[in-house]
């Protein structure tokens, strides 16, 4: 049997055409006359018995059923494109995985450790995109993904097989200028051991994270402390800035320990206060059931290990694995 697909050329056309709003402009990016392109569109449309633009005295505008294929039909042709270049680049070995991973995650803790991946398997090449809710496999965005969320939030996860990498622990942590202008009684030793209490963390000047507006009052209350102003301070979207503005003295941030082993080894930040906020999220990494394919084993491999020496230095828990 036939399959209902049209031409690639004609696909390729309508959506040059319907990008540009112009079958002139649409010819000049395809290197083709705009005869061509009009006929490439009018074979289309006469294979699906549909009208795709309604033609204009400047030009062509995309009818309802015309905008509704383009949007359909534009990840699919760049899918093709994308693993035709791929395919192309790695001379038909090895491969390409495309990653969804939480912003902060991807920049603090997996890209500086990607490169030992890189020097064990050179063949397979790793996209990375930020990724902050679930979504469905079945739609072709990733291949895989690393996501920071809640048990539930996981269960929920449907067609996916899930690890565990690790719990999240946030610390309360800001510069030493910062403590010092504030507290300048408080002796600080050389390896920079500061425990402030619940009362003391509440005078510095707290900074928010956007997307967790109640993060703080989190923290005063599992350290058994009133008060009413834990949701005030100057606000940012993700993990990464609150790190810059704690390094710059704008005051005080809970981010999970783990994302910053740059800040805390060269002493930019220091942890405030030994009380950790050990909440309901955790880092997982999550991959369709279909899709238990050669290069995502040999990255679950490696992301194992990499999870297993880390937790080694911080003696975090061990990785579990569970599926739904």
């Amino acid at each position: 049997m036939r399959r209902m697909i049209p031409s690639l050329q004609a696909l390729i056309c309508f959506e040059s055409a319907a990008k540009h709003k112009s079958y002139t402009y649409a010819a000049q990016e395809l290197s083709i006359t705009q005869s061509a392109v009009s006929r490439q569109v009018q074979q289309l449309e006469e294979f699906l018995n549909i009208e795709l633009f309604n033609r204009t005295r400047h030009g062509v505008e995309l009818t309802q059923a015309g905008e509704q294929y383009f949007k359909s039909i534009k990840p699919y042709l760049l899918g093709i494109e994308q693993s035709t270049l791929d395919l192309m680049s790695h001379k038909g070995l090895g491969g390409t995985l495309k990653l969804g991973v939480v912003p902060t995650f991807a920049t603090r803790w997996l890209l500086p450790r990607l490169y030992r991946f890189n020097e064990i398997f050179p063949e397979i090449t790793i996209h990375l995109e930020t990724s902050t809710k679930p979504f469905l496999f079945s739609d072709h965005i990733f291949d895989a993904a690393i996501y920071a969320g809640t048990p539930s939030q996981i269960e929920n996860w449907p067609g996916a097989k899930i690890q565990f990498l690790m719990q999240e622990e946030v610390v309360p942590v800001c510069s030493l200028a910062l403590i010092q202008k504030h507290f300048p009684e408080i002796h600080i030793d050389q390896k920079h051991s500061i425990d402030l209490s619940p009362e003391q963390i509440s005078q510095l000047p707290l900074l928010q994270q956007t997307t967790r507006p109640y993060i703080w009052k989190e923290w005063f209350s599992a350290a058994a402390y009133d008060y009413p102003y834990a949701m005030e301070g100057q606000r940012h979207e993700l993990f990464s800035m609150l790190a810059v503005a704690a390094t710059h003295h704008l005051g005080v941030a809970l981010i999970p320990q783990m994302l910053l082993e740059k800040e805390l080894n060269n002493a930019d930040l220091v942890i405030a206060s030994s009380l950790k906020l050990v909440g309901a999220r955790s880092y997982y990494f999550v991959y369709s059931e279909q899709h238990n394919n050669a290069l995502i084993l040999k990255f679950t491999e490696w992301l194992e290990k990499e999870v297993k020496t880390y937790q080694a230095k911080t003696g975090l828990q061990q990785i579990k694995t569970h599926e739904n």
